[in-house]
């Protein structure tokens, strides 16, 4: 007997987004399974919606991840989505069963940690106290300063160019406005979010950024947000400079944090030599899958 797919009732919506929900049963009632679909509408992001499909080990194969996997196409063809993309664990069952399916691989991410006991402290602060000529380091906790607000959300666009091989990220639309909305959503959930960023003495205009979200009790790990630095300021160790910075600070600041957690596209091999050098350590893969609805009868 096919599974029974019931659609859920999500909370989890904002002004910018929605999500969907499926649950899959047995004939019992059991739930063996559900998918999640997430659709954004931020400019730039409306075209993708971004699946996720979990099945109890015990139920795979009989067909109930293609059951909720045909609720969720249904619901991202009738949105007029034009591409669905899911993530997977390398070498996981996930992989096998979105290449069934029609998706092809498109992005592979390597995830690392950077351990913080036993960090060579006077290393990372060696990198920080390099002199950048030109240029020099600010760092604010929360909301962006009133003063920095319009060059930091121009400043966004270094993420634009950002290796990500043929994932169909789209390219996100930065106002002053976003960028306060969404530090005020980091803040709202009880974490701490800390932002490096390089300044262009010459005009005063913030030229990268990295972010770092810090769970609340400031322990366990934290997670990078993202780390660029604008086109027209790349080749000065600009975006070495931050992160170290922004290791440094963790490390002072938070001294029952044991770790910061970080994960960059295979392809973007400048960051991935910037993670080394700060002794970031590889943990797992993810492959990201896409579906060109467009291509499959939609």
């Amino acid at each position: 007997m096919p599974p029974r797919i019931t659609p859920l009732t999500d909370p989890d919506s904002s002004p910018s987004s929605r999500r969907l929900a499926w649950l899959a049963s047995d004939t019992e009632g059991a739930p063996v399974g559900s998918a999640f679909l997430w659709l954004s509408d931020r400019k730039g992001q409306d075209h993708r919606a971004e699946l996720e499909i979990t099945v109890h080990p015990a139920e795979r194969r009989a067909g109930v991840g293609g059951a909720l996997l045909d609720a969720a196409l249904t619901a991202a063809r009738g949105d007029g989505r034009r591409s669905l993309v899911a993530r997977v664990t390398a070498g996981s069952p996930g992989e096998p069963f979105l290449a069934a399916h029609g998706f092809r691989q498109v992005l592979a991410l390597t995830f690392a940690r950077l351990p913080l006991p036993g960090l060579d402290l006077d290393a990372v602060t060696g990198i920080v106290e390099r002199p950048h000529p030109g240029y020099e380091l600010r760092s604010w906790d929360g909301v962006v300063p009133p003063e920095l607000a319009r060059t930091f959300a121009d400043s966004r666009r270094a993420m634009d160019d950002m290796p990500m091989e043929d994932s169909d990220f789209g390219v996100v639309v930065w106002d002053a406005e976003r960028v306060v909305a969404v530090a005020e959503a980091v803040l709202d959930r009880g974490d701490a979010l800390h932002t490096v960023a390089v300044v262009d003495r010459s005009d005063g205009s913030v030229a990268g950024f990295s972010e770092l979200v810090v769970p609340g009790d400031g322990r366990g790990d934290a997670q990078h947000y993202g780390t660029g630095v604008l086109p027209e300021h790349r080749g000065h160790g600009l975006g070495l400079w931050m992160k170290a910075e922004s290791v440094r600070a963790a490390r002072l600041r938070y001294p029952e944090l044991v770790g910061l957690l970080t994960d960059t596209a295979d392809s973007n091999a400048h960051m991935i030599g910037i993670n080394d050098t700060l002794g970031y350590r590889p943990t797992h893969r993810e492959l990201e899958y896409r579906l060109d609805l467009r291509e499959n009868g939609s």
